[in-house]
């Protein structure tokens, strides 16, 4: 992964905008919900042994999740108080504004959620977080979790944070009952994905659901066709500046996104992930790309069967890809617990850990010996996925680049959904590259 190449104060304060303006992607999504489980509130306490642990899961399975891990950890060691500070709102972006603030005043949470990637990078970078390497080799993790995910956590050969699940990005999920209807097939190419939405369109269904009010939507559908197209190594030499943003793959890639939104509802400015989610459960719309925590949606949220009532595959071109989305806990410099931190952390990684969390909050464990019993049918088979494809970082999520860059790249598709102009695009993206270091 790129690193950020200046360290000074204005660095960190481009830095502090980036990660509020950046999106918090699908592994948050609820809003408006109460901290779960925890005061929410100070960070003061009269106990010697104590953590408090920061996140944006306030509402659903990723709070309940949240809670089995929680519940688990003070199982092994019932002195310590935790405080659960959970900032509801913007899908993640209202809590990283709220962290932006506090890392820079050097009053950090003891450990706090972050996507693995640039995201984490960028306070590894910043001098803001201590490595985790005799914790991994303690714990034996350099043999559970994959190299490519661990390398996403690690900058000049030092861990820096330990994954609690993964979230796969590049998902195509369709109204089981519609397809089955007009006796279509599940798309796989990009000339597929055509064919059946002109068939669908012929019978005045919406063929994509898009909902794409808080852009990182709109993103991540680019970023999804990105791979179909350039396939996993030209995307990842994309992000390591080793292949330039008007390579003819990027244009062929941006042709055929703007391509497929002539195909998407009128509405989708004013819709959230969920929304397009919803469209496609109440058969108003036929497909959705969105990640695999839709399914948590359809699933615990409207109560749909997996497989009878929703069918899901990857996205056009990407069959033997594995678009990452990870969220990670790490050791914060100035933490004021350590000690608990290190605790947390173990139990955060461990196999009982992921398989408590995971299966509540709709994901898979990072770890790659989860028990499959555990899961449902769809996770299953992404957890098999996980284990050979090949995995690319998300840029929507703040994996593949700097927040700064994430910030300018979705105002630039932003505009692209608006206008489709090609050209004005890729040279957004050109001079965001040349701005924040990718070369």
């Amino acid at each position: 992964m790129r690193p950020i190449r200046s360290l000074a104060a204005g660095a960190l304060t481009l830095l502090m905008v980036g990660l509020a303006a950046g999106c918090g992607g699908g592994t948050g999504g609820q809003q408006g919900a109460a901290p779960a489980g925890g005061s929410g509130g100070s960070t003061s306490s009269s106990s010697a042994k104590q953590i408090e642990i920061f996140s944006w899961w306030t509402a659903g399975g990723e709070a309940d999740g949240l809670k089995a891990l929680i519940d688990l950890f003070q199982k092994q060691d019932p002195g310590v108080q935790v405080i659960n500070e959970a900032v509801a709102g913007g899908a993640g972006s209202n809590a990283k504004a709220v962290l932006a603030n506090r890392m820079s005043a050097g009053n950090p949470p003891d450990t706090f959620q972050v996507h693995a990637g640039e995201e984490l990078m960028a306070w590894v970078n910043a001098g803001k977080m201590q490595p985790l390497d005799s914790l991994y080799q303690q714990q034996s993790w350099n043999d559970v979790f994959p190299k490519q995910l661990i390398d996403m956590l690690s900058k000049n050969g030092h861990v820096y944070a330990v994954p609690v699940d993964i979230h796969r990005g590049n998902v195509l999920w369709y109204n089981k009952k519609i397809f089955d209807q007009y006796n279509l097939k599940p798309p796989t190419t990009f000339q597929e994905f055509f064919q059946v939405a002109d068939a669908l369109k012929a019978h005045g269904v919406t063929p994509l659901a898009l909902a794409d009010k808080d852009q990182w939507e709109a993103t991540m559908l680019w970023e999804d066709v990105l791979l179909g197209v350039l396939g996993p190594e030209k995307y990842d030499a994309l992000w390591k500046g080793q292949l330039p943003f008007d390579d003819p793959g990027v244009r062929q890639a941006t042709q055929t996104f703007v391509q497929m939104l002539d195909y998407v509802n009128p509405n989708h400015a004013a819709l959230e992930w969920q929304d397009g989610s919803q469209m496609v459960a109440d058969g108003k719309a036929a497909m959705n790309v969105m990640g695999d925590w839709a399914k948590g949606y359809f699933t615990t949220s409207l109560h749909l069967q997996p497989g009878v009532d929703f069918g899901w595959t990857t996205t056009p071109g990407t069959a033997q890809d594995f678009m990452v989305v990870s969220d990670a806990f790490g050791l914060p410099v100035g933490a004021k617990h350590p000690q608990e931190v290190t605790d947390f952390l173990k139990v955060l990684g461990s196999k009982a850990g992921q398989d408590a969390f995971n299966p509540l909050k709709g994901s898979i464990p990072a770890r790659t010996d989860g028990d499959p019993s555990k899961y449902d049918t769809y996770s299953q088979q992404a957890m098999q996925d996980f284990k050979v494809d090949a995995l690319t970082p998300s840029l929507a999520h703040g994996s593949a680049a700097s927040p700064a860059f994430l910030t300018a790249a979705n105002q630039a598709v932003n505009i692209l959904v608006s206008t489709k102009n090609v050209d004005q695009f890729l040279q957004a993206l050109k001079t965001a590259a040349q701005e924040n270091g990718i070369r």
